[in-house]
């Protein structure tokens, strides 16, 4: 029998091409959750063993970007799949997990006990400015200068993007890969958690549309805290933190904590993700303006601050976020106030992932179109006579920008 002292002596680097391969991944916490978004980036069909899910794991079940099996780990579990995680906080699970795995002849990680995993994953490491992971050692670019003695924490806000790791900004990338803390939207970059060393703590403070939501004030209290003991604490955030991100809440809550705060913007998703669709939310001889609008509540709802009358006489391009579950509503006010029920609109769904698609339709085919492609939050949707431009004859900007990206 090897031992666990036996195999770290015997280890063969290697990687696991797992693209469309089952892996089972057992338990669903945090730790669950940062190794399910690294699976996901190598396409793998994961399946999560677990009776509750964080809420970002949650969001991606909904989605279908993975299998939730709701239910507590049971032999046989493992059956088809190439790679396992055991990640419950029951010791006694992940050994049975990591006993099935070793009998089935299936690579498997325990996370709370490496030493008694079939497999590893290749750990990273920071000290003195330097990250250490499996491609060798850089320099970690901005690193704060080690301080002897206790240090003083800060808060780093930080716009992820759209969602894909490529179109976060450097000073964002070093942030969080600078990190004592993660506190993590379910719509930042994921793939960043996954590479983010064991001992970094990550938070998950999702908030699911009309679904689980941590609280703004523990989500405030929660920087405070981590920072005030003295820790570099990360606010990673989809999209930008200033752009319907509740940011200027946080750095308001951090400033009468006395806790110093750092705001590093993001690519917003009300432009970027219509570009990587082919469409502009501007162009010349077309549009003067264009107009972002949360659709997080109705027309004629008493919590809505939209001038919609406004918002119908418009000519420009208008973009809405958060919008799904109401576009009906939406699109039947725009009408009412003017804009002509031919308009046309694209609807971005998942913009900037693997899985990004777009619909185009009207402004009065919209409910309908939505409803038969079966859009499901995160989506952006333009109105305008800009959708139209992605797919004349003579453009190739949906060639060059339409979001596909190699793996």
């Amino acid at each position: 029998m090897i031992t666990g002292g036996d195999r770290r002596a015997a280890l063969y680097p290697v990687g696991l091409p797992l693209l469309d391969r089952r892996v089972v991944v057992v338990g669903g916490g945090q730790f669950a959750h940062r190794r399910v978004v690294g699976l996901l980036e190598s396409r793998a069909r994961v399946t999560v063993v677990s009776p509750e899910l964080t809420p970002a794991l949650e969001a991606l079940a909904a989605a279908g970007a993975v299998t939730w099996a709701r239910r507590r780990y049971e032999a046989g579990d493992l059956d088809g799949a190439w790679y396992a995680v055991a990640a419950t906080d029951d010791p006694a699970v992940n050994s049975a997990v990591a006993e099935e795995a070793e009998g089935g002849r299936v690579f498997c990680v325990r996370l709370e006990d490496p030493a008694a995993s079939n497999a590893c994953i290749p750990a990273a490491r920071r000290q003195d400015g330097l990250v250490a992971g499996p491609h060798g050692v850089g320099v970690a670019e901005g690193a704060a200068p080690a301080v002897a003695g206790r240090r003083a924490g800060q808060v780093i806000l930080v716009g992820g993007g759209p969602g894909d790791p490529g179109l976060i900004t450097v000073r964002g990338h070093q942030a969080v890969t600078q990190a004592d803390v993660v506190v993590a939207d379910h719509l930042a970059p994921r793939s960043l958690l996954a590479s983010l060393a064991s001992e970094v703590e990550v938070i998950d403070a999702s908030k699911l549309p009309r679904g689980r939501a941590m609280a703004q004030d523990q989500i405030n209290a929660l920087l405070v805290e981590r920072a005030l003991a003295g820790l570099r604490v990360v606010r990673l955030k989809g999209g930008d933190p200033f752009v319907f991100g509740r940011g200027m809440e946080e750095v308001e809550a951090c400033v009468a904590a006395g806790v110093p705060v750092e705001v590093v913007p993001g690519v917003t998703s009300a432009v970027s993700v219509p570009a990587l669709a082919g469409i502009p939310v501007t162009h010349r001889g077309l549009t003067h303006e264009f107009i972002v609008v949360s659709g997080h509540v109705p027309p004629g709802h008493p919590d809505s601050l939209v001038d919609w009358a406004a918002i119908g006489r418009l000519r420009g391009t208008v973009v809405v976020l958060m919008g799904v579950e109401t576009a009906a509503a939406i699109a039947g006010a725009l009408i009412a106030h003017g804009r002509a029920s031919g308009t046309p609109v694209a609807v971005v769904a998942d913009g900037s992932t693997s899985s990004q698609r777009v619909i185009r339709t009207t402004l009065a085919g919209l409910p309908a179109a939505m409803a038969a492609e079966e859009i499901r939050p995160p989506a952006v949707w333009v109105i305008g006579d800009v959708v139209r431009l992605a797919t004349r004859p003579d453009s190739h900007v949906e060639a060059v920008f339409r979001g596909d990206r190699p793996n």
